[in-house]
């Protein structure tokens, strides 16, 4: 019988030679490195939308829930809310303006009889936003008037500017400090009463 020794290697007569690859294996190797960075993205846009996606369902399975045992009282409500509405489109025949303002306010209107706690709360938020943005919206056509037309007197291209600035107005609140305003002298810079 052949014996082992513990100490040494035998030498073996066997070498490892890898194949060639094939074409098919070729032809998936360069799709796979194509496709690379579009599964990357479609993995990263996957994980990003995943927990908002699951928050929605959630607020659908809550909505159910809470339709399921709704408090005494509202569906009429919801029935008389969207009435309203049905009223304000109807009113609003014939202009486009009309038809995205009447239908939310007389809804509105007749949810704030219902909900009037919640209906304070909402006008005080939305007051101070529409505040904050005009007070944004003054501070840009200021700037403008400041760098483009006190220097060259020149109005026709004020539209256009404020046009383009429009973007530039809508931002989350921030501090009248973060604004280059004092906080005491905002309700007396020019232009405010």
């Amino acid at each position: 019988m052949f014996k082992l020794s513990l100490y040494s290697v035998p030498e073996g007569q066997s070498k490892y030679v890898e194949e060639a690859r094939s074409q098919l294996e070729e032809s998936i190797s360069q799709l796979r490195h194509y496709c690379e960075p579009y599964t990357t993205w479609c993995q990263e846009t996957y994980s990003q939308t995943k927990p908002k996606m699951q928050s929605l369902v959630q607020w659908g399975l809550d909505s159910y829930d809470y339709l399921q045992n709704a408090p005494p009282g509202f569906f009429p409500r919801l029935g008389v809310i969207g009435f309203a509405g049905l009223i304000g489109l109807l009113l609003a025949r014939g202009s486009k303006i009309k038809k995205l303002v009447y239908p939310p306010g007389f809804m509105g209107l007749a949810a704030s009889l219902y909900y009037p706690q919640q209906a304070i709360v909402f006008a005080q938020v939305s007051g101070e936003r529409l505040y904050d943005w005009g007070l944004r919206g003054y501070i840009v056509i200021e700037d403008l008037w400041k760098e483009n037309f006190q220097k060259r007197q020149d109005f026709s291209m004020l539209p256009r500017l404020i046009l383009n600035s429009w973007a530039q107005v809508i931002h989350p609140p921030r501090p009248p400090e973060v604004l280059g305003l004092q906080p005491g002298n905002v309700k007396n810079s020019p232009g405010t009463k």
